[in-house]
């Protein structure tokens, strides 16, 4: 692997939180990325909605797939970047472990369930999940993930919350950076979700290639395929299309992201840490990026139709969490036994494990009775 210098390296890690002996065939971070893999959290992403609940249809992508692609753009930029492709796959394959069912909204609900009760954010619920809530080893709770993956999952987090988390919410409240190879996922995750949405929001008919024409890079694109090639299938227009618009898209960040880094010249990762992000895109593909992210949402998120999965999707998480606050005792006993850790944060992470497929039979369980 032909890692820069301003890459992470994993025998310059900064270590776990529980101290174990090194593995003689995988490097830390392929450690990691195999102990993610083989999580329960992880498994359970293929039933977690992306947009689309799991009984839309079977082609629809699920937070699974969503993370496997994820994953796949994040490698390829980061060997592009001569970054730790294993470090950012490990951070791209964990990034979602603590979303909740139905997507957003499901996350929604259970944030304000939890208002009064330090609040809910995927992100750091996704962190939890890593060094807390999976128990599969005798010596340690967690998943006991290398300090720079655990980095990686932690996208977001308020100055309140970073102040908890030691070492790893310095960067909040000092206004640093994560790794290059973190900036990677980050973008790789927008870059994934973006694409794959129009995709399915055209497999769904809610999209079509008169409102897609709108956006002008998808208008680029479609126009160049569907003059060359005449006989093409909608099927393979609109992946063609999607395909190269992903790879201008990509093209335009590595690009921008080598300018950037030859300007400021990183020498080690800490020198990543202290600059502006390293990695991002042209101000002109910044633009276009930003018309795909508002088109999503007035077209596809903003959709009645699911807008009425969202409110569905609502009402079962609010009705679980009440349900749960009455009827403690309901709880897995696995979930009440973690040190200072309330009654209401209890509930939230059984609810946030769920699938929807569970999520939603336990709830017309409930309201059978």
């Amino acid at each position: 692997m032909n890692l820069a210098i301003y890459a992470c390296h994993p025998s310059l890690s900064k270590g776990r939180k529980f101290q174990e002996e090194e593995s003689l065939i995988r490097n830390a971070f392929q450690r990691d990325r195999d102990r993610i893999i083989h999580s329960s959290s992880f498994r359970r992403l293929q039933y977690k909605t992306q947009v689309f609940v799991n009984h839309e249809g079977d082609m629809f992508r699920s937070r699974l797939t969503h993370s496997l692609e994820v994953s796949q753009i994040a490698r390829g930029i980061a060997r592009t970047l001569h970054c730790h492709e294993d470090l950012a796959e490990a951070i791209a394959l964990a990034h979602d472990l603590g979303h909740t069912p139905f997507g957003h909204a499901g996350q929604d609900a259970l944030n304000e369930c939890m208002k009064d009760f330090g609040g809910f954010e995927h992100n750091l619920q996704s962190l939890r999940v890593v060094d807390v809530l999976e128990k599969k080893y005798a010596n340690f709770n967690g998943l006991n993930l290398t300090f720079e993956v655990r980095e990686g999952i932690l996208k977001h987090c308020s100055k309140k919350n970073a102040q908890k988390l030691g070492d790893l919410g310095k960067r909040f409240i000092m206004n640093r950076r994560p790794s290059i190879e973190a900036q990677i996922v980050n973008l790789a995750d927008e870059i994934a979700y973006l694409h794959h949405d129009l995709d399915d929001g055209f497999r769904s008919e809610i999209l079509t290639f008169e409102k897609m024409m709108e956006l002008p890079l998808f208008e680029k694109f479609f126009k160049a395929i569907s003059n060359s090639h005449q006989l093409l299938s909608s099927e393979q227009k609109l992946h063609e299309t999607l395909r190269l618009m992903m790879n201008s898209i990509i093209s335009d960040l590595c690009h921008e992201s080598f300018k950037n880094i030859k300007k400021f010249n990183p020498q080690s990762v800490e020198d990543v840490r202290g600059h502006k992000n390293i990695v991002c895109f042209s101000d002109e593909m910044g633009a276009r990026f930003m018309e795909i992210k508002q088109f999503s949402r007035i077209n596809l998120y903003e959709h009645p139709r699911i807008q009425e999965m969202s409110f569905q999707a609502k009402n079962i998480i609010k009705s679980l969490f009440a349900y749960f606050h009455e009827s403690f005792n309901q709880i897995p006993d696995n979930f009440k036994t973690l040190k200072d850790q309330s009654r209401e944060r209890a509930i939230a992470d059984y609810v946030a494990g769920m699938t929807d497929r569970f999520a939603n039979n336990l709830y017309k369980s409930i309201n059978k009775n």
